[in-house]
C-alpha cells in the first residue's frame, strides 16, 4: 500500500517523457511503473491530458531579504511563490538580509527565521567579504552551499565588495578547505569610467553598465580560478560577449561554471521602455541579439545552468523614483514565473520541455550537490537550529527516479495565462513580466510526496496563507 501513485500520460524519467505512475511512500520515490500498473495507494490521481508529471525545479539564486529586510521579502512569501511557480528547493542569497549570512550567528538567525514559514527546502549561501576573510572555514562547516563575493558595489552597505587583493585571498582561502566560490562578476573600474546611470533613459542605463565590465571581471575570475585552483561559479550572466572566454577556460579545464536567467532569456533591451524600472537590473537586459547568443550559449553548454535570481523590493524602491534608473532598485522578481518565461522563450526558440528541465532542475541540482551522486547533504529537521544538531540523510532532488525525493509539479507546458501582478505570492507586487502572456501553468506541485500548491486552492491566498503548516526543510550542505 503506497501513500500516493501518480498517474500520467506523460512522466520526465531518465528515458525522457513517457507514460507511466510514480509510486510514493514516506515522501520517497518507492517505485515507477507502467501507467496502468495495479498498484494500491491511498490516494491514486491520474493527471488529466495536458499535465505532465515533473520534478521540482530546484532555484540556486534566490534573495529571500529576512531578516532586517522583510518589508522587501520574506521566507513566508518567497516560498508560497516558489511553490506556486513550481519551485521545491531554493537556496538564498546572503544578501539583501540583516545581517548578511557571513558569520555563524547569522546563519542561524537566518535558519530561524526560515524554519517555522518555509514551505519549499531552503538552503543558504554564506558572504565572502573583507571583514570575514581568514574566517570563511566556521561557515563552511555550519553548513552554507558556498561563498558569494561582489566584484563592484553590492547596492548594500552591510556588504561591501572584493578589490582584486582581497579576491585572491578569498579563492586561496576557499579552495583550501574545498569550497565554492561564486561571483557578482562586474569591474569597478569599466562601470566608474562609463556614463551615469542617472535618468529615464533605458539605452542610458545599459550605457552605464556595458559588456566590458562583465568581461574584465570575468577575465579577472577566470586568473584567480587558474591560479588558486578555486571553484568558481559566475552568476547572472548577462553579456554574450564573454561566452568565448568562457568558453576556452572550460576547455582548459577549468573548475568555473555558469548560469544565466529568465529576464535575460525573455527580454530585450529594445523593448524596454524610457522610465520602466520594472526592468532594472545588475547586470542590465541587453539586446536582442545578445539574447540569441545567450540561448546559443546554453545550447552549446558554455552556459550550465538557469536560476531566477529574484531580488524583490518594495514598490516605492523600485517604481517610486519618477523611472529614473539610478535611483530605483535593481532587481526582477521572479521566482513564481521563471518556469513559463524560461519555457515560453525556449518553446519559441524550439528546445524541448526536457531541455529547459535540465537547466533549471537537473542541472542546478548537480550543482548544489542535491543530485543522486551529488557530493552529501544533509537535511536539518524544521525547528533544528544549532549546527550539527541530529542531522538526516538527504534525498536527490531534480529527477524522477526510485528513491528520489518525491518534489514534483504537474504541469500545463501548451496553457498560456498572462501574468497579472496581483496574482503573484511574492511579498510586493512588481515584476517585470506583469501583462506577458506565458506558456506553462502549474497545477500542483508536490513536496515530499504532500501537496504545496494547488491552481484551485485558495489556502495559498495571502490573507488565509497560515491555515496550511509549512512543509520545506532547512537544507545544510555538510
Amino acid at each position: 500500500m503506497y501513500d500516493l501513485v501518480i498517474r500520467s500520460a506523460h512522466v520526465l524519467t531518465e528515458q525522457g517523457f513517457t507514460p507511466a505512475a510514480v509510486a510514493i511512500t514516506g515522501g520517497v520515490i518507492r517505485a515507477i511503473t507502467p501507467v496502468d500498473a495495479p498498484l494500491e495507494a491511498r490516494i491514486d490521481r491520474t493527471l488529466p491530458a495536458g499535465q505532465v508529471l515533473q520534478p521540482g525545479i530546484i532555484d540556486t539564486h534566490v534573495h529571500v531579504n529576512e531578516p532586517g529586510r522583510t518589508d522587501w521579502e520574506g521566507f513566508g512569501s518567497a516560498t508560497r511563490a516558489a511553490a506556486a511557480g513550481g519551485v521545491t528547493t531554493i537556496i538564498d542569497m546572503p544578501l539583501n538580509s540583516i545581517p548578511p549570512t557571513t558569520t555563524v550567528p547569522a546563519l542561524e538567525l537566518k535558519r530561524a527565521a526560515a524554519a517555522p514559514q518555509a514551505t519549499v527546502n531552503v538552503g543558504f549561501w554564506g558572504g565572502a567579504i573583507p571583514g570575514n576573510l581568514g574566517s570563511l572555514e566556521p561557515l563552511h562547516d555550519a553548513g552554507v552551499f558556498g561563498f558569494k563575493a561582489f566584484l563592484s558595489p553590492s547596492g548594500v552597505d552591510e556588504f561591501p565588495h572584493l578589490t582584486p587583493e582581497q579576491l585572491d585571498a578569498a579563492a586561496t582561502e576557499i579552495a583550501g578547505f574545498g569550497g565554492l566560490l561564486v561571483v557578482h562578476a562586474e569591474d569597478p573600474a569599466v562601470l566608474d569610467s562609463s556614463p551615469d546611470a542617472s535618468g529615464t533613459s533605458y539605452r542610458d542605463f545599459v550605457a552605464s553598465r556595458p559588456d566590458a565590465a562583465e568581461d574584465s571581471a570575468i577575465a579577472r575570475v577566470i586568473e584567480v580560478v587558474r591560479r588558486t585552483g578555486v571553484r568558481a561559479h559566475i552568476l547572472h550572466l548577462s553579456s554574450a560577449q564573454v561566452l568565448p572566454r568562457l568558453a576556452a577556460a572550460r576547455a582548459e579545464g577549468l573548475p568555473i561554471t555558469v548560469e544565466t536567467c529568465p529576464h535575460y532569456l525573455s527580454f530585450a533591451a529594445e523593448s524596454i521602455a524610457d522610465g520602466a524600472t520594472a526592468f532594472k537590473c545588475c547586470p542590465p537586459i541587453r539586446g536582442e541579439g545578445n539574447r540569441d547568443q545567450l540561448w546559443q550559449g546554453l545550447a552549446d553548454g558554455v552556459i550550465d545552468l538557469i536560476a531566477s535570481d529574484h531580488s524583490p523590493a518594495t514598490r516605492e524602491l523600485k517604481l517610486g523614483h519618477g523611472g529614473d534608473f539610478g535611483l530605483a532598485w535593481g532587481g526582477i522578481s521572479g521566482l513564481q514565473l521563471s518556469l513559463p518565461a524560461v519555457w515560453t522563450a525556449a518553446r519559441a526558440r524550439g528546445f524541448a520541455l526536457e531541455q529547459v528541465l535540465h537547466w533549471m532542475a537537473g542541472a542546478t541540482a548537480r550543482f548544489a550537490g542535491l543530485a543522486a551522486g551529488a557530493l552529501p547533504v544533509r537535511a536539518l529537521p524544521v525547528g533544528a537550529l544549532p549546527v550539527g544538531a541530529l542531522p538526516v540523510g538527504a534525498l536527490p532532488v531534480g529527477a524522477i527516479e526510485v528513491g528520489a525525493a518525491a518534489d514534483l509539479v504537474a504541469f500545463a507546458p501548451e496553457e498560456a495565462f498572462t501574468v497579472n501582478v496581483n496574482t503573484l505570492r511574492h511579498k510586493n507586487r512588481v515584476s517585470a513580466f506583469d501583462g506577458a502572456t506565458l506558456f506553462g501553468r502549474v497545477h500542483t506541485t508536490w513536496l515530499a510526496g504532500a501537496v504545496i500548491y494547488a491552481v484551485d486552492d485558495t489556502a495559498f491566498d495571502v490573507a488565509t496563507a497560515s491555515t496550511r503548516p509549512p512543509a520545506g526543510r532547512l537544507l545544510s550542505a555538510r
